[in-house]
């Protein structure tokens, strides 16, 4: 039985769904700018990533600045740079069942 609890079901819910891995994973390298990030995920909408990044600052993963040199930026926080090796992890996972299956 998995309990509310449970470490797995923390983690789906903090970084579950199709955008915030990705998201960190583009943070992962520098600081970034809202429409730097649009430029690096083309397929999200601006109000889905305005709503991630809300999600990902809530959750203390992502760190929202804003000064008048830059504007508001954004960078991953002591938690969300936690997240790049379960990132890591993943690619590997997913490259090893694609060659298993040959897609």
């Amino acid at each position: 039985m998995i309990s509310a609890k449970c470490p797995i079901r923390t983690t789906l819910e903090m970084l579950g769904g199709k955008w915030r891995l990705l998201i960190i994973q583009v943070l992962s390298s520098e600081k970034q700018t809202f429409g730097r990030m649009k430029r690096s995920l083309p397929e999200i909408s601006d109000k889905m990533l305005s709503q991630e990044l809300k999600i990902l600052q809530d959750n203390h993963l992502i760190l929202r600045t804003e000064t008048k040199a830059d504007g508001i930026s954004y960078e991953l926080t002591e938690a969300g740079q936690q997240a790049i090796p379960l990132i890591h992890s993943m690619k590997v996972f997913a490259e090893a069942y694609h060659k298993s299956v040959q897609l």
